[in-house]
């Protein structure tokens, strides 16, 4: 659908091409002049205009030059009733993008012209917002993972993705919050559509109104021309709002409103536009703190959570950071052409037992710092970061150093199985895979050793 102004001093034929335009399911407004246009241009940002040549007062090239100055994007197509080659000559050289004579066969023309434009802006809204790297970063294939607690993720995008419901993702930084939403999107009917994301905190509040809800020229010092903010650049498509915590009282206020009737409003236009935008939106926040202490609205809150998902941190699912890390050293060892075929034994042992507060980007930007450096065949101790190769557990330390127990409490026995699994594995490896060997480094006898083995799927 493109927003479309018909523009002719005569009445029977902006009322014909709207009827024609209409069914073809695009939004038409007209005018009588090109005063009456120029009214309209400056306050609302039109896809398609069409335009008779010559008309009483200031005439169809008028009109484009002005239209072209506001919106150069804008699609012109002029019209004329006294076709001569001077006419054509001089809607060419104005900048016209295509030019129709007025027969009987105008409507067909225009229809056609009309379909053609409306695809091409299409194509670019895809171009400039899907296509750069959209394919490369999106999709499940992206997210790594085989944790119970990820595979609950993965069945969770799989059944929220085909409907339109607003998402609001949680979870600390690192965690792939991005890495979900543009999952969510390429998994929904809407993934033709454009995927636009906006980091809420990245911007003054003044700048993130006109980001978000676009400008008219003149709305303020710098705005030289109309520009689309970025719900109507997701029209049909998805906008993730990260960082969506960050987001000042003032600005939600509007955001409510714009969730509320799915119009927004530039800067300086008097006029609202139709959006169909699905938003999916992230914080590293705690909600209930935030609205507590009066610093983000309940109603937002549930206008954006109607369907929320928690991203586990990666020490809640170590049980997949050797997955990770070995992705982590293909990719790397890819890009910088590096004879590196695997991780030894005791760095493996320590990736899996730091607390990665930076979550997967951290260890991500550890697995790219080790592939740069080593020299060997295999990532070794020595080249991981010194936070990392000398971190300690407290079982590490002779049972000496301090737990930390959060607020939330955790799953004892899951934690214990946890550490079962994880000791069995590094004494296999320790081993080389030796059964009664690992049993000896354990301390316990081979037939525990198997019910262990057994018992957490070793």
């Amino acid at each position: 659908m493109a927003l479309i102004l018909i523009v002719d001093d005569e009445r029977s034929i902006c009322e014909l091409l709207e009827i024609a335009l209409r069914k073809e399911g695009h939004k038409v407004e007209l005018a009588s002049s090109v005063e009456a246009a120029r009214r309209k241009v400056e306050s609302q940002i039109f896809d398609i205009v069409i335009s008779d040549m010559r008309m009483p007062g200031a005439s169809g090239v008028d009109l484009l030059k002005f239209v072209k100055e506001m919106s150069p994007d804008c699609f012109f197509l002029l019209i004329t009733g006294v076709p001569t080659l001077e006419t054509a000559i001089e809607a060419i050289n104005s900048g016209a993008d295509r030019y129709v004579i007025k027969d009987h066969d105008l409507v067909d023309q225009v229809r056609r012209t009309v379909r053609d434009a409306a695809a091409n802006l299409q194509l670019k809204k895809e171009a400039g917002f899907l296509r750069r790297e959209l394919r490369r970063l999106t999709g499940l294939d992206n997210i790594i993972g085989e944790s119970p607690k990820m595979r609950t993720i993965f069945d969770l995008i799989q059944t929220v993705s085909p409907q339109s419901s607003r998402i609001l993702i949680t979870g600390e930084s690192g965690t792939g919050k991005e890495l979900v939403a543009r999952a969510i999107h390429e998994n929904s009917a809407r993934s033709s559509a454009p995927f636009i994301t906006i980091n809420c905190g990245a911007f003054p509040e003044s700048l993130l109104e006109s980001e978000l809800f676009g400008y008219m020229k003149g709305s303020f010092t710098g705005a030289n021309e109309n520009r689309q903010g970025l719900f109507q650049a997701a029209n049909q498509g998805t906008l993730f709002l990260d960082e969506i915590g960050n987001m000042s009282l003032t600005m939600q206020v509007k955001l409510y409103r714009v969730l509320q009737e799915g119009k927004v409003r530039p800067l300086g236009s008097a006029a609202e536009a139709d959006v169909d935008v699905r938003v999916i939106s992230a914080t590293n926040k705690s909600f209930e703190k935030e609205i507590a202490e009066g610093r983000f609205r309940e109603d937002l809150y549930y206008r954006l959570s109607v369907i929320p998902i928690h991203l586990p941190s990666l020490r809640e699912r170590r049980e997949d950071i050797p997955m990770l890390a070995r992705h982590f050293l293909g990719k790397f060892q890819k890009e910088m052409n590096k004879p590196i075929q695997g991780i030894s034994a005791e760095a493996m042992r320590r990736l899996e037992a730091y607390e990665w507060p930076g979550n997967v980007r951290e260890l991500e930007n550890t697995m790219e710092r080790a592939v740069a450096l080593e020299t060997s065949s295999e990532v070794s101790l020595g080249v991981l970061p010194s936070r990392i190769a000398g971190y300690e557990t407290p079982m590490d330390a002779g049972g000496n150093g301090a737990l930390h127990l959060s607020v939330e409490g955790l799953d004892f026995e899951m934690q214990i199985a946890e550490t079962e699994r994880r000791y069995l594995q590094a004494a296999l490896e320790a081993a080389g895979g030796v059964r009664t060997r690992a049993a000896e480094l354990l301390k316990i006898s081979y037939r525990s050793f198997r019910h262990y083995a057994k018992k957490h799927n070793v």
